[in-house]
C-alpha cells in the first residue's frame, strides 16, 4: 500500500503516513487526522475523546478533500456547531487519510501547552 503525506497548517509540519501502520494511536477512527496528528505531536483539542459526538477537533481541509474518507451524516451534523465551519470542514476524528492531504487547525482547536509557540 504507498505511503500518503499529510501536512499541518499554520505549524507546517509534514508526515508520511503508511496506512499498513493504521492505527498509530487511539483517538479517532483508525488512521484518522486526529489520530494521525497525536501520534506525530500535533496537537488537536478533541473534548469527547475523538468518538466524534462534540465538534471540538474540526479542521478545514485545504486540499485533498477527496483523499478523505467520506463523511457521514452524523459528522456533516456535528459539522455545523463547529464555529466559523466552511464547506471544506470536516472532524479530524473521523476523517481517514486515505492519499495526500493538507488540512488548517483552527487556532481555537490548538491545545498549545503554556509556553508553546502558537
Amino acid at each position: 500500500m504507498p505511503k500518503h503525506t499529510i501536512t499541518f497548517l499554520p505549524a507546517n509540519v509534514t508526515v508520511d503516513v503508511d496506512p499498513a501502520r493504521y492505527p498509530y494511536g487511539s483517538h479517532g477512527r483508525p488512521g484518522s487526522v486526529l489520530d494521525i496528528a497525536l501520534t506525530h505531536g500535533v496537537s488537536i483539542e478533541h473534548a469527547c475523546g475523538g468518538v466524534g459526538v462534540c465538534a471540538t477537533c474540526h479542521i478545514i481541509v485545504e486540499s485533498g478533500m477527496e483523499n478523505l474518507s467520506e463523511p457521514t451524516d452524523d459528522e456533516l451534523d456535528r459539522v455545523d456547531y463547529a464555529p466559523n465551519a466552511t464547506p471544506r470542514s470536516r472532524l479530524a476524528c473521523l476523517a481517514v487519510v486515505r492519499g495526500d492531504v493538507t488540512v488548517r487547525i483552527p487556532h481555537w482547536n490548538r491545545n498549545i501547552p503554556a509556553g508553546g509557540a502558537p
